[in-house]
C-alpha cells in the first residue's frame, strides 16, 4: 500500500454572510466533490485529497467562520505533512479562505478557482508559497479582472504565481470542466514533486 507523501484540501464557495447550515446536497459541496475525485483519480494514492464541509455556509466576517472550519482540517494534515507538502485549492470563497490559511505560513501552494478576492486578498499569500489562479474570463458572480490583477501582483512580489484564464467560461466550473480539473492537478502534482527528498 502506498503512503500518500502529500496533501491536497479542498474547498467549497459560500456566501458572504449566511448562518445557514452546510448541507452535502448544496450545490457548493457538490461541486468540489467532483473536484475532489478528479484529483484522487488523477495523482493517485501518493497524494490525500480532503474535502472540507464548512459548519455554516457563509464568510461571515465577525468570525470568519469557514476559516476556523479549514483551519481545523489543515491542522490535521499539518499532523502528517510538512506544510510544503500540502497544497489548499479553494472554489469562490474557497479561494479567499485559502489565502487566509496560506498567510499563517503553513501551506506549500494554494489553487484559486475564480476566487471571491473583494479585498487584495492575494497580499495574504507569502512569497514562499506558489499560486495558480483559474478564472472564467465570463464570470458575473466574482471579478476576474480583480483575479488577474490580484495575482500579477503576487508575481512581482516576489511569488511564483500564475493566472490561467478560461474563455468564455463562468463561475461554476462547468465549462471545460476537464481543463480545470487538469490544470489543478498538474499544478499540484509538479508542486508536490518540486520539494526536496526527506
Amino acid at each position: 500500500m502506498v503512503s500518500p507523501n502529500g496533501a491536497i484540501l479542498v474547498l467549497p464557495g459560500g456566501k458572504p454572510r449566511s448562518e445557514v447550515r452546510s448541507r452535502p446536497w448544496q450545490l457548493a459541496n457538490l461541486r468540489v466533490a467532483l473536484l475532489a475525485s478528479a484529483l484522487r483519480r488523477r495523482l493517485g494514492p501518493s497524494v490525500e485529497v480532503r474535502r472540507v464541509r464548512y459548519r455554516v455556509r457563509g464568510w461571515n466576517p465577525a468570525s470568519l467562520d469557514a476559516v476556523r472550519d479549514a483551519t481545523v482540517a489543515l491542522e490535521d494534515l499539518l499532523g502528517r505533512f510538512r506544510p510544503e507538502d500540502v497544497v489548499v485549492v479553494g472554489h469562490s470563497m474557497g479561494g479567499r479562505v485559502a489565502v487566509h490559511l496560506a498567510a499563517t505560513g503553513q501551506v506549500g501552494a494554494v489553487v484559486a478557482l475564480a476566487p471571491w478576492w473583494p479585498a487584495n486578498d492575494a497580499d495574504r499569500v507569502p512569497l514562499e508559497c506558489g499560486l495558480l489562479t483559474m478564472h472564467g474570463t465570463a464570470d458575473t458572480w466574482t471579478d476576474p479582472v480583480a483575479a488577474q490583477a490580484q495575482t500579477e501582483a503576487a508575481a512581482r512580489r516576489g511569488v511564483d504565481a500564475r493566472w490561467v484564464p478560461v474563455q468564455g467560461a463562468g463561475h461554476f466550473l462547468i465549462k471545460d470542466y476537464s481543463r480545470w480539473h487538469r490544470v489543478t492537478a498538474d499544478f499540484a502534482a509538479t508542486h508536490l514533486n518540486r520539494r526536496p527528498a526527506s
